[in-house]
């Protein structure tokens, strides 16, 4: 991948989709984690067959796709399953990644990744944006959003990178406490920024 690649992550709540969103509208391409976790266990594809063998029916919606609440609560719960899925399914959403970055035709590509530290892949992106917000505003956005529990929230976070590491692997930051605008000017400034990197490079 000669293309130069901008890594962006930030704990759950943090507002990484509003981030990717306003890349987007300014043209450039935003390969997404998340997206592709979802891709690699579509109905028909073997991870999701791997899933059932593994965890049983309850894991399978009535309409044959990933029931993926029912499947985070198992492994949120238990340490060895939530390995045991990360080793299915991180080589796939790797190699999904990988390709989508390899066809983006902007002057730069986002690779947006929840868990982007914990999963050492910033050492594949030229820089790394971290999203932060305080944690207590990581938690009330999360449950609002959600709809979840607060001790589930934090089992999340607990799961991810601490805000400490995120920041230390940063070499860019969007402080994430304010309004749209302030949103707006913070990625306006880092895509002239990452625009003049991308030429340099």
């Amino acid at each position: 991948m000669s293309k130069f690649v901008v890594g962006l992550t930030g704990g759950i709540g943090s507002g990484k989709s509003a981030v990717s969103e306003r890349f987007e509208a300014l043209g450039i391409r935003v390969v997404d984690a998340d997206i592709a976790s979802r891709v690699v266990v579509e109905p028909g594809r073997p991870a999701l067959k791997a899933i059932e063998e593994h965890f049983g029916a309850d894991v399978i919606a009535a309409d044959g796709t990933l029931d993926r609440a029912a499947l985070r609560k198992l492994v949120f719960e238990d340490e060895s399953e939530r390995r045991w899925l990360e080793q299915l399914t991180h080589p796939l959403i790797n190699a999904y990644m990988n390709e989508e970055l390899a066809a983006a035709a902007s002057p730069y590509a986002i690779l947006a990744h929840p868990i982007l530290i914990e999963t050492g892949r910033q050492t594949s992106c030229d820089r790394v944006l971290v999203v932060d917000v305080p944690e207590a505003l990581q938690v009330s956005r999360t449950m609002a959003r959600d709809d979840n529990p607060e001790a589930q929230v934090r089992a999340i976070m607990a799961a991810q990178a601490s805000r400490e590491e995120r920041l230390a692997a940063a070499d860019d930051v969007i402080v994430n406490d304010q309004g749209l605008e302030h949103l707006d000017a913070e990625v306006a400034r880092l895509h002239a920024k990452y625009l003049a990197l991308a030429e340099e490079a």
